[in-house]
């Protein structure tokens, strides 16, 4: 997700080449970090071989589902479940427009739009894309408070909605600009990292750990390059909020 993604489906690449400096870039060459392969995906791969990732390696994989609350991905049927029927563990995002409406107002488009979850042992938590505007101010316009309580506001109303706590995606720069290096969801909400590097750097405040690191944005699968940071047993750990 490295988001840039815009609307045609990239998570992160407007806001790259402005965060290129904090993510470092890592090329499609640099060895995978440890960790379960996994990848995510948007209108902009398409259609995917889910076949050809599975064969690769990849055993997860994040579908971009909404923006805001006028956009769902035209590629997301057979991205959602062609990864599932492959046999991945699967799960849908949501790119942030904390400028356009409410958190909680995102997050029911998101959950009505493909972004619900189910104990199935293959679904994961919905992930929220909170990142760079690729759109204009690197904040939406919003002051740190107001988007600490943007992200409070869709990530309850995501709870309220599925009894799950989303995921949260994000680069430790943008989260120390836009929330004030903010510790309080790290209790609650698994994170997502971004950063083009051979190391996973300095985490945002609270997190001891990552769940998934995006740490390419191409590579042996299609879009975004990720592991999650255990085994496929915890994997599927965190897919059922427990034991399936």
């Amino acid at each position: 997700m490295n988001r840039l993604r815009t609307v045609t489906g990239t998570l992160l690449a407007t806001a790259t080449m402005v965060a290129a400096a904090t993510l470092g870039v890592a090329t499609p060459a640099a060895a995978a970090p440890a960790g379960l392969p996994g990848m995510d995906v948007s209108s902009y791969q398409g259609n995917v071989n889910w076949s050809a990732a599975w064969n690769n390696g990849a055993r997860f994989a994040y579908v971009k589902a909404t923006e805001g609350t006028y956009y769902t991905n035209p590629y997301f049927a057979q991205q959602y479940n062609g990864s599932y029927t492959v046999g991945m563990i699967r799960g849908s995002y949501h790119f942030a427009r904390p400028d356009t409406s409410t958190g909680a107002a995102q997050a029911n488009y998101f959950v009505d739009h493909g972004g619900g979850w189910s104990k199935d042992g293959r679904t994961l938590p919905g992930a929220l894309d909170i990142e760079y505007n690729p759109y204009g101010a690197t904040c939406y316009g919003l002051s740190q408070s107001a988007m600490r309580s943007w992200i409070t506001s869709f990530v309850n109303q995501y709870y309220a909605r599925t009894g799950r706590w989303a995921t949260i995606y994000t680069t430790t720069d943008w989260w120390t600009t836009c929330t004030g290096n903010y510790s309080g969801f790290a209790a609650t909400n698994p994170l997502w990292l971004a950063r083009y590097a051979g190391t996973v750097g300095t985490l945002p405040a609270g997190w001891a750990t990552y769940s998934f690191w995006q740490w390419a944005s191409s590579g042996v699968f299609p879009g975004d390059q990720n592991v999650w940071n255990g085994t496929l047993d915890r994997l599927r750990v965190l897919a059922c909020n427990g034991p399936c």
